[in-house]
């Protein structure tokens, strides 16, 4: 596959003028500025847009956006360029809208427990600023995106099962229509029954029903403490088995991670670490002193239970920064396995009773295959994935990957799961979400789609 594509007919004239005379410098053709934001991080053909637009106020998003639609012309948000599922891909050309550069923290509410940001500001450049008030902001997709961005595709990650992701922690919204219209969603109270819930609708929408030009985020206190650690199994089911008893028996892990035999040993590789290379949860609970000392007893006497072996605690901070960093690379770690490999991430969410059988199913289609692709997953939520690395010109491969992709998914749907716990449709996974939902569910979001953005500008080619 190649890993760059010609550029596509630029703008209408005027257009060109218009976007020019509002951005000046910040208004781009250049071949190379159009490639980068015509891909993100995942293993669709890249497609570059006809121009790049770097916006620093919704003011200029406003103009742009009536600009864009006066002509007829697609709109796709652009943020930190990390999302998995061809989100970014502008199949029809248009103008990205690069937020990066609207990248301000507005206000930080210690009393309330919120902030206001721009949606180009990062998550660790939010809780940067957040350290000195004892607050942080929680959800960790495993990339330093932007808040905006996040919003978007719905994100969660390590965090979710005691946090929650991007819809528990998004107040409000400030965000721009097709048509170039402004509209706020929810306040800064933290409930609310006055009408439908069009915040929730523009989280995971992935940028297809309006352009976010504003997050009013919910925050949290750091904990007092916190204790980390790192067990292994002989086994994917005796490690999920585990997790089942600790959240049976009331647990509140703020973190629950599993990684399996092959992703272990792609972290010892890549980390030069020396794990035991056998299906390990990384787990962590915040709270007090006395509260984390009793939960942490009483996950090693669960994990016991399940035949754990080599169960490490770490209640410093650099301890806990070491075995975290194991989890943070393996994505890194999994690349690194194939020269130039490109990254294909797979993601499924299962009930959790069913997790530890839909693993084992997929790491037998994977030894049928004869390959060794690393498992990562959120395993308290029941969210996996199959961390792919391809290269380019590996057609073979490809073809595996998509195969075991598409049986993954259609057993994630017979256990009553989801094609996707984060990832998002995007490109990907259009087929699966009729699978998934039926053709009078989608019809519903085809009919919502059309009602906020009848000309199809923004993002267009995606979800459906």
């Amino acid at each position: 596959m190649s890993l760059t594509s010609p550029p596509v007919a630029s703008l209408p004239p005027a257009l060109e003028e218009t976007l020019e005379s509002i951005l000046g410098d910040r208004y781009s053709t250049r071949p190379a500025i159009l490639q980068q934001h015509g891909r993100g991080e995942s293993h669709h053909t890249p497609a570059p847009p006809a121009a790049v637009a770097y916006v620093t106020s919704s003011a200029e998003v406003l103009a742009l956006a009536r600009a864009c639609h006066r002509q007829q012309t697609p709109m796709i948000a652009h943020g930190a360029g990390t999302s998995v599922e061809g989100q970014l891909q502008c199949v029809q050309g248009g103008v990205a809208v690069d937020f990066s550069t609207m990248n301000r923290i507005l206000a930080i509410n210690p009393g309330d427990q919120d902030c206001l940001v721009e949606p180009g500001v990062t998550r660790e450049q939010l809780n940067l600023a957040l350290r000195d008030q004892g607050l942080f902001f929680p959800v960790d997709p495993g990339a330093n995106a932007t808040l905006g961005g996040m919003a978007a595709t719905g994100a969660s990650g390590t965090t979710t099962l005691r946090y929650g992701g991007m819809k528990a922690n998004v107040l409000a919204l400030e965000a721009v229509l097709a048509d170039g219209a402004q509209i706020q969603t929810g306040s800064a109270a933290r409930k609310s029954s006055a009408g439908y819930n069009l915040t929730e609708l523009l989280i995971g929408s992935e940028g297809t029903l309006a352009l976010i030009t504003g997050l009013r985020l919910r925050l949290h206190a750091i904990p007092p403490h916190v204790t980390t650690a790192q067990v292994g199994f002989p086994s994917v089911a005796q490690a999920v088995a585990a997790v089942i008893a600790m959240l049976q028996h009331g647990l509140h892990p703020a973190l629950l991670e599993l990684l399996d035999s092959a992703a272990m040993a792609a972290v010892n590789q890549y980390c030069r670490t020396r794990y035991p290379e056998q299906p390990s949860l990384f787990l962590e609970f915040h709270g007090t002193l006395d509260a984390t000392t009793e939960q942490a007893a009483c996950a090693e006497t669960l994990c016991r239970d399940q035949g754990s072996t080599g169960l490490q605690w770490a209640r410093q901070e650099e301890d806990r920064r070491r075995q975290w960093h194991a989890r943070h690379q393996a994505y890194y770690a999994a690349l690194a396995q194939v020269p130039h490999g490109q990254g294909w991430v797979t993601d499924v969410c299962v009930p959790l009773s069913r997790l530890a059988q839909c693993i084992e199913a997929t790491q037998a289609d994977l030894a049928a295959a004869q390959l060794q692709v690393p498992l990562v997953g959120h395993v308290g939520d029941g969210n996996f994935h199959l961390l792919f690395s391809i290269a380019p010109d590996d057609i073979e491969r490809r073809a595996q990957a998509e195969a075991i992709h598409q049986r993954l998914v259609e057993r994630a749907h017979s256990l009553g799961g989801t094609c996707t716990g984060e990832h998002g449709i995007g490109l990907g996974k259009k087929a699966f979400l009729l699978q998934e939902k039926g053709a009078t569910t989608v019809a519903v979001m085809t009919a919502i789609k059309k009602a906020l953005d009848p000309m199809n500008l923004l993002n267009p080619g995606k979800l459906f």
